[in-house]
């Protein structure tokens, strides 16, 4: 008889694929020594093992798959989308408090940016939406110093903006884009001169951030999440 081969994977895909850190996260936990494999500390976010035969402990505490669970979050200013930050910011997990365990943020929303943050257990779920090559689109309500202009908006590409008002002052515009890179927005509006002065993420998908205020979050439905990912749905049902 043919012996039923055990898969490995890397430590930190490990710990993103049980829905306990992003893999980007996972690295960095790994790098700081807070990750433990059978009782003794692993510095190489590589490390292989096998996920049935070891047990993973992360801050000493003993972590295994966490059970399917996204939010929608309305993300306030002032806020960063990190599990801990160096500086003693705030961060979207300390809104969430002790509901947080197991989830990770779907991207990420920079400290002076506000709306709509997703955060799950599910990483398969996180990677396929976030994967460039889905190009789930996003919405922004954005305000800018200065006057934006016809020629600017064709200046914009990849971004697909409508003016909404402008003045000598400022000007409001909704934003679309279909791929989440670091502060996109802001660079795109600083290329033609207008500095973003207020960013608001109120679409993602099929996902409305409605009526949350700041620092509200609500629970959603695997039928929620299929129906705003179609796609995602598809490819987690083959």
């Amino acid at each position: 008889m043919q012996k039923h081969r055990l898969h490995t994977v890397a430590l930190n895909r490990a710990l993103s694929k049980l829905g306990i850190l992003s893999r980007s996260q996972a690295s960095e936990a790994i790098l700081a020594g807070r990750v433990r494999v059978d009782g003794r500390v692993v510095l190489r976010p590589a490390q292989e093992v096998v996920l049935e035969r070891v047990r993973i402990d992360v801050d000493d505490e003993p972590r295994a798959k966490a059970e399917w669970r996204t939010i929608l979050l309305n993300k306030p200013r002032s806020t960063v989308t990190t599990r801990r930050d160096p500086e003693g910011r705030r961060t979207v997990y300390d809104i969430v408090g002790d509901d947080a365990g197991g989830l990770v943020a779907v991207g990420r929303l920079d400290f002076a940016t506000t709306g709509l943050l997703i955060l799950t257990t599910d990483t398969q779920l996180a990677n396929r939406i976030t994967d460039p090559a889905n190009a789930v689109p996003r919405i922004y309500i954005v305000t800018v110093r200065g006057e934006v202009t016809p020629a600017d908006l064709e200046r914009l590409q990849p971004a697909v903006a409508t003016l909404r008002k402008a003045s000598g002052r400022e000007s409001h515009l909704t934003v679309e884009l279909k791929e989440g890179k670091n502060r996109e927005i802001r660079r795109l509006f600083a290329a033609i001169g207008h500095e973003v002065t207020r960013l608001k993420r109120v679409k993602f998908g099929g996902l409305e951030l409605g009526r949350l205020e700041p620092g509200e979050w609500r629970d959603l439905t695997r039928d929620e999440v299929d129906a705003a990912f179609p796609a995602n749905a598809r490819r987690a049902a083959l």
